[in-house]
């Protein structure tokens, strides 16, 4: 079995597998963020993926965070705590704003930064039961640290996210899909699967189309109706008159259902 941190697969279905590489606890060492850097890189300028999944190799957990041996070590290096954090906090930015949909599996311990990295993703799949999903900074003496507070915030509400965080508290899948942190909830032996199958339905959708409304809706929350409106419209212009845009047009007209995607301009 290889000893890289990560894992990828790319497939002919447009999608491409990042997988954790420590199962049973699946930490996000230093060299994981350094190569998740890199691969979300590729992801981003390769073509040919059009959406991706996060998971974790073997059905323990998704990630109990940070191995926090390499804390101190890591910021030393880093020249700093700002510089440190703040590179995980540009590496879950990218992902949140590459313009390719994304979606996270949520099984087993999904804490730290084993939450915060699904939280930068499109759509979260959790397993429906065995997941502890949190942030338990407050147990450590200490608050999240990876943006976790802000887009937790921003995904269930200031109340349910100073719940979770002031109490350290851990929730399931199935509650998780109640506060709207989870899109879905599964069993886990087949929540992998499941999570495949939704990256490819995106992965069908028209690429550019998909990338408009990824842009436009980003941030919405701080964002006034005439400006996602604005940015709504910039998406009819960059998608009026492509190739998918005609197929689209073409497969309702004849009845059918639209291949997208068979062109780089589509």
């Amino acid at each position: 079995m290889t000893t890289e941190p990560i894992l990828l697969e790319k497939r002919a279905s447009g999608i491409a597998i990042i997988s954790t590489n420590d199962d049973p606890l699946n930490r996000m060492s230093l060299a994981y963020v350094a190569m998740l850097e890199d691969v979300i890189e590729d992801l981003a300028s390769d073509d040919a993926v059009r959406a991706f999944v996060i998971t974790a190799e073997g059905t323990s957990n998704f990630s109990v965070g940070m191995n926090l041996k390499e804390l101190l070590p890591g910021i030393e290096a880093a020249g700093g705590v700002d510089a440190f954090f703040d590179r995980r906090i540009s590496l879950i930015s990218r992902i949140e704003t590459m313009g390719k949909p994304s979606v996270a599996t949520l099984f087993g311990y999904c804490l730290g930064g084993g939450l915060e990295l699904p939280l930068g993703c499109t759509f979260r799949l959790a397993a429906a039961s065995g997941a502890q999903i949190g942030l338990p900074e407050m147990d450590l003496g200490t608050t999240p640290a990876w943006g976790g507070s802000a887009r937790l915030a921003k995904c269930v509400g200031r109340n349910h996210a100073l719940d979770m965080i002031l109490r350290g508290k851990k929730i399931s899948g199935p509650q998780a899909l109640t506060i709207g942190l989870a899109n879905e909830v599964w069993p886990l032996e087949e929540l992998k699967d499941r999570a495949i199958a939704l990256a490819e339905e995106l992965a069908a959708q028209p690429r550019l189309a998909v990338k408009a409304m990824l842009d436009a809706l980003h941030d919405c929350e701080n964002k006034t109706q005439e400006e996602l409106i604005a940015a709504e419209r910039a998406g009819v212009h960059q998608t009026m008159g492509t190739p998918d845009a005609m197929e689209g047009i073409s497969a309702f007209l004849e009845k059918r259902r639209p291949v997208f995607n068979r062109s780089r301009e589509a």
